[in-house]
This record gives C-alpha cells, sequence and structure tokens, in this order.
C-alpha cells in the first residue's frame, strides 16, 4: 500500500523549531514531487510548501518563507520541513501529499487521499 507518514510534530514555544518528517512507505519518492499542507482549527487546509523530484526547486508560502525550509533524502525516502521561529498561527495539523506534476505540487493542488497528519502546537 502506498502511504505517506508526517511524524516530528509537537509543542514548541513561540520562537522555537520543529523538524517535521514526510517518509514514504511501498514507493519511492524519487519521482515525485513533495508538498507540505496545514489546516488550522475552523480553517481550510492551506499549502505552505512544495519541493520538486530533484529538489532544485522549492516554493513557499508567504507566511512561511524566511523560517520554513524544505528539504529531501531521496536515499532515506523522506522529505524534511524544518521549522524555525514559529508563531502561535503555525499551529496545525500538517500533512504531506505526493505529486508527479511539481506544477500542480507548487500552486498548493489539493489531493484526494491524506494521511493522518502531525500536530504542530505553538503556545507558551
Amino acid at each position: 500500500q502506498l502511504q505517506l507518514v508526517e511524524s516530528g510534530g509537537g509543542l514548541v514555544q513561540p520562537g522555537g523549531s520543529l523538524r517535521l518528517s514526510c517518509a514514504a512507505s511501498g514507493f519511492t519518492l524519487d519521482y515525485y514531487a513533495i508538498g507540505w499542507f496545514r489546516q488550522a482549527p475552523g480553517k481550510e487546509r492551506e499549502g505552505v510548501s512544495c519541493i520538486s523530484s530533484s529538489g532544485g526547486s522549492t516554493t513557499y508560502a508567504d507566511s512561511v518563507k524566511g523560517r520554513f525550509t524544505i528539504s529531501r533524502d531521496n536515499a532515506e525516502n523522506t522529505v524534511y520541513l524544518q521549522m524555525n521561529s514559529l508563531k502561535p498561527e503555525d499551529t496545525a495539523v500538517y500533512y504531506c501529499a505526493a505529486y508527479l506534476d511539481y506544477g500542480l505540487c507548487a500552486i498548493g493542488t489539493l489531493v484526494r487521499s491524506w494521511g493522518q497528519g502531525t500536530q504542530v502546537t505553538v503556545s507558551s
């Protein structure tokens, strides 16, 4: 079964950091662009960042530019989201999704099936 599993969330104080992981199970990520999304309570799911299959292209939502960094390790079959200078408004469940078309990932196209996500809570 093809599956993406998110992990690394937790409770952190404002200004703190977390690194999220998106690990693939049942397939290799080598040929896929990967996008990170988040959904806060009462809000729509939104795109946060996307990385191309090669890692050579990345995109970020304006709200996280300069604070979040997406990267990938194809040997580990994992994509990471390093989140620094976290703010309370970053609180959300974070999800990842795979795309064969980087363009769709870059514009934050929602997919039909999602994993369980990982909860990020930024609070003092």
